[in-house]
């Protein structure tokens, strides 16, 4: 599994430092004769036209993504603790409403939205596509947060009233730090949507100031001719924040998954 899982990775990563022509040969090499980072200097020259691009897609898809992120957590850590701890008419429904989003492909909400955008003006703009993907990254991070609430103690938060805390205070000092790898996660989550999408960028960004890696790296192909070396450079150096964050958090994530932030 672990070879399966790493094989495309591998391949990628040979590619992207073969000259056009070795990649383009059959049968194919696993080690190319003459490795070159050609491809990856070119991605990271911003005095050509293809490095220009390479960086203002990435930074676009990074803006988004963080954008879309903190937002997500910042909404989505209340909203939880409210369905978790609270009692209120309609809460089922509430709740109910929330993760039947995700029961749905995202693809069928793509027209209302794109009319939606353009009535608001955000077409071609990147608050579309926050504002999207948050409709997306909200009830799956609610849902996370809840689950993960559900197992903190309720009696935690009575002993720290106990002692003079108010509910603020108890929550802040009490159920944040211990929601810390459930809130974690829940970023890393929205990050990751964020980062990787796709249809709604494609369709609600033509401008090329605007376009993001997952639509910018595209123009690696053409109508006669695809850069090969240069496209797996491209999606290697798209891979690596995701990587990085993951390896980085992942102690986070791995007790958010024991602990039961994604099991309720």
């Amino acid at each position: 599994m672990l070879v399966y899982t790493a094989l495309p990775m591998i391949w990628m990563l040979l590619t992207s430092i073969k000259s056009g022509f070795a990649a383009m040969q059959f049968p194919p090499q696993w080690w190319p004769s003459e490795p070159t980072l050609a491809s990856y200097q070119k991605l990271l020259d911003p005095q050509n036209s293809v490095g220009q691009d390479f960086l203002r897609f990435f930074w676009n898809s990074l803006f988004v993504s963080v954008c879309t992120t903190i937002m997500a957590v910042v909404v989505a850590v209340p909203a939880a603790y409210a369905f978790s701890r609270f009692s209120f008419p309609g809460r089922k429904f509430l709740f109910f409403a929330v993760l039947l989003r995700n029961m749905f492909p995202a693809v069928i909400f793509l027209v209302p939205l794109f009319i939606l955008m353009r009535v608001l003006g955000l077409v071609n703009t990147h608050g579309s596509l926050i504002l999207t993907y948050l409709t997306f990254g909200l009830p799956l991070a609610i849902w996370l947060l809840k689950g993960f609430y559900d197992n903190i103690p309720v009696q935690l938060e009575q002993a720290a009233r106990i002692d003079g805390a108010t509910r603020f205070q108890a929550f802040l000092l009490i159920v944040m730090p211990l929601s810390a790898p459930g809130i974690i996660a829940t970023a890393i989550y929205s990050f990751i949507g964020a980062w990787n999408e796709y249809i709604y960028a494609a369709t609600f960004l033509t401008r090329n100031d605007q376009l993001t890696l997952p639509v910018g790296i595209q123009r690696f192909f053409s109508e006669n001719t695809t850069d090969f070396p240069g496209l797996m450079a491209a999606s290697f150096m798209m891979s690596v924040p995701v990587v990085v964050l993951f390896l980085v958090l992942q102690k986070y994530f791995v007790r958010a998954l024991t602990e039961g932030a994604v099991k309720h």
